[in-house]
This record gives structure tokens, C-alpha cells and sequence, in this order.
């Protein structure tokens, strides 16, 4: 997730205190499946 991050916003992490994660079922013929959404703040990291 980490290498994504960096490939679609730059250099920066995803804030794990501006964070909400929603965990919902897709209904599957074969299996029903898990899906996943984190939302959290793109932080830059910043020189000093």
C-alpha cells in the first residue's frame, strides 16, 4: 500500500488519525466476498 501511496499522491503517508475504515459483503455466486474502504488524509512529508 505503501509503494501505491507514494506512485499516486508522491512522497507522504496515509494519516492514521484523520482515518475511517467501512468493511461491507458483495453478494458473489461463488462466494460472497469482503470489501474493504479506508479513507485517510494524504500527509507530505516534509523536510526540515
Amino acid at each position: 500500500m505503501k509503494a501505491l501511496i507514494h506512485e499516486k499522491f508522491g512522497d507522504g503517508m496515509m494519516s492514521a488519525i484523520d482515518f475511517s475504515m467501512h468493511i461491507d459483503k458483495e453478494k458473489n455466486p461463488m462466494s460472497d466476498r469482503v470489501v474493504v474502504t479506508m479513507n485517510g488524509k494524504f500527509l507530505p512529508y516534509k523536510a526540515w
